[in-house]
């Protein structure tokens, strides 16, 4: 059981109402969450430091514009805040934070660590056509049944990590049938517990966990293997791979937006890839004509091998992905059994080593034995 902050108005409210305690009693600084940038459906990260901004403040926005935890990680990376900040991250955006802590890319001092019971988001194309806001009833009621909301991005709806296991505080939104009459918050830490004293609401005890939950829990299981399943003649062989990745650009979008890719410069934006005329000679005279751009197959297998084990399945990369290949259900075939192999689940122990710098000998076949 822990310590539970009940605020008796509708979910979205409640927490506003929260924020504005902390800032209206200087126990933090600044907000950062998901801001309205105008009055079509755009949102961007914002760190908010004025009540007036707040009032443009939409956490709960089931878009992701860019994972929060790389943001976050490029905000923190030089030095850790100077003053309290609370952070609004989805689950799987706090677990790519972590693993970014973890390579010393960003820090956690000074700052409260909240997040939620995802219901998930929908693909960013909704909020350039303009439909998603049509759909936001339809996507808090599901959420209040335990359902996935129809339209969610795959990843979304085949996210088995949907509750959050390392924040501060937790905001019980999907699996919740009393959004629309009370904002609930889980203290899950002395941090979270220290902050929320004094805040407006009603103090008690209770559990994250409700029968919608656990509905919304199986449901997406059962998405997921399909999703793999679907996914395994993609991955198959070589041939398969080619044939998968037959359409990329070479625009490098997927690794720019992934936030397990920190590198400042990858190895496969410099000059090293770059093609030479000899390189364009040998093929035509192999093959009778040569691919342009060239090693689009290399970068893609080149990005798994490097961050497959850490890859938290947050979707931006099929999000941006300009001729629609399944990017991050392909990297979900290859990190989960990965992630399986080394026991691993990225994000969920913040001092868990990361298997790729760590050396176990009992992880290696032994040789040379009869």
């Amino acid at each position: 059981m822990s310590n539970v902050l009940k605020i008796k108005k509708e979910t979205s409210e409640g927490i506003l109402d929260f924020f504005k305690y902390l800032l209206e009693t200087d126990k933090v600084k600044g907000i950062f969450t998901l801001k309205k940038m105008n009055d079509s459906e755009a949102r961007a990260y914002s760190l908010i430091t004025s009540l007036d901004e707040l009032k443009q403040a939409d956490p709960f926005y089931p878009v992701m514009p860019v994972n929060a935890g790389k943001v976050l990680s490029e905000m923190t990376l030089k030095e850790a805040v100077g003053d309290p900040v609370a952070a609004v991250l989805r689950p799987c955006e706090l677990r790519a934070f972590v693993e970014l802590v973890k390579r010393v890319q960003a820090d956690t001092e000074n700052i409260l660590l909240i997040s939620l019971t995802c219901e998930g988001v929908f693909p960013l194309d909704e909020t350039v056509n303009g439909n998603l806001g049509k759909q936001l009833p339809a996507y808090q009621d599901a959420a209040k049944k335990g359902e996935n909301a129809a339209g969610l991005r795959r990843t979304c709806e085949a996210c088995a990590h949907f509750i959050p296991g390392l924040a501060d505080i937790t905001v019980s939104f999907a699996g919740n049938k009393d959004l629309d009459t009370g904002c609930t918050l889980v203290l899950n830490t002395p941090m979270g517990e220290e902050f929320s004293r004094g805040a407006p609401g009603t103090m008690g005890s209770g559990e994250i966990q409700s029968q919608e939950l656990t509905q919304l829990t199986e449901k997406r299981k059962e998405a997921r293997n399909k999703m793999l399943q679907e996914r395994q003649e993609d991955v198959k062989d070589l041939k398969s791979l080619v044939t998968t990745f037959a359409a990329c650009l070479s625009c490098h979008g997927c690794s720019h937006v992934c936030p397990i890719c920190y590198c400042i410069l990858c190895d496969f934006d410099s000059k090293i890839h770059e093609d030479e005329p000899s390189n364009f000679e040998s093929d035509l005279a192999r093959k009778g004509g040569a691919r342009v751009p060239s090693g689009t197959l290399l970068f893609h297998i080149g990005r798994m091998t490097h961050m497959a084990v850490s890859c938290v399945n947050c979707g931006m990369c099929s999000d941006v992905c300009p001729v629609n290949i399944p990017v991050a259900e392909i990297f979900s075939m290859v990190g989960d059994p990965l992630q399986e192999i080394f026991e691993y689940l990225p994000g969920r122990d913040i001092e868990e080593a990361v298997p790729s710098g760590t050396y176990k000998e009992e992880e290696f076949t032994k040789t040379g034995e009869q």
